[in-house]
């Protein structure tokens, strides 16, 4: 079975997304890559990939000791369900500023893990003048972001082990910062 996790843009979704937030243009707008200055690697197309519940995290952020980090292997994609895109809806200003964010203890692991990607059902891992840094953090590392995915709740209804394959498509543009794709699951 396959399920989408890309978010369908409708032109209200574009008008709301361009009046709360300044970079939700072509690039930035919907499910994205944020690639920093990198390329993303075609062998990232297709990763074995884990899902984490963590919708129950309300106060403070997303912590290692919220998953299970003995799921995680080295080359995945680790996708956070915090269902904030459910709740708030894609493109308020309260979705772009007061999202759930990872620690950076978490993303610190993630990374020593040597994992591809990282994906997140709100407008990225970090808020405000941490998002962008903590990306390119990332990005330095050979791990790329991926926000704005959804459905990711189907996903943990349908596999109780939270593991899929995930395969991730970014539309093939130059000298930008944000390559919006397409992310599909595979159960």
């Amino acid at each position: 079975m396959f399920i989408d996790l890309t978010v369908l843009i409708t032109p209200k979704m574009v008008t709301d997304a361009q009046g709360n937030e300044k970079k939700a243009l072509a690039g930035h707008l919907g499910t994205h890559f944020d690639v920093m200055n990198k390329e993303f690697p075609l062998e990232y197309v297709e990763r074995n990939a884990v899902v984490f519940d963590v919708s129950g995290v309300t106060e403070g952020d997303i912590e290692i000791s919220d998953i299970d980090v003995s799921l995680v292997k080295s080359g995945m994609f680790v996708a956070f369900h915090t269902g904030f895109i459910e709740k708030e809806g894609y493109g308020s200003k309260r979705y772009f500023k007061e999202h759930p964010q990872l620690s950076d203890d978490l993303i610190e692991k993630l990374l020593d893990l040597d994992i591809s990607i990282i994906a997140i059902d709100c407008a990225g891992i970090r808020r405000g003048a941490e998002h962008t840094p903590k990306d390119q953090y990332c990005a330095d590392r050979n791990v790329f972001v991926v926000e704005n995915i959804c459905n990711l709740k189907a996903l943990l209804l349908q596999d109780k082990s939270r593991e899929f394959i995930a395969s991730t498509y970014p539309v093939k543009y130059a000298g930008m910062t944000g390559l919006p794709c397409r992310v599909v699951a595979k159960v």
